[in-house]
């Protein structure tokens, strides 16, 4: 097993992040949103408070990794 592989492989992951996150803008947008919202002042992001944000994101994500894998 070559190590030179596992590093190719996640720069190549790296790579195609940005296009990744530009299909999933709004999803991306959403998250952002509930974490700043929960945050603001002093509070502390606490667990579970955007679960519902990061799933649709992670969703997201993975059907956009999927097709451009197609």
């Amino acid at each position: 097993m070559s190590g030179s592989n596992v590093w190719s492989r996640s720069r190549e992951k790296l790579r195609v992040f940005p296009e990744l996150l530009a299909q999933c803008s709004a999803e991306a947008a959403a998250y952002g949103k509930c974490v700043a919202a929960t945050t603001t002042g002093s509070k502390e992001l606490k667990k579970d408070l955007c679960a519902k944000e990061f799933e649709a994101l992670k969703t997201c994500f993975t059907n956009a990794a999927k097709k451009r894998a197609k």
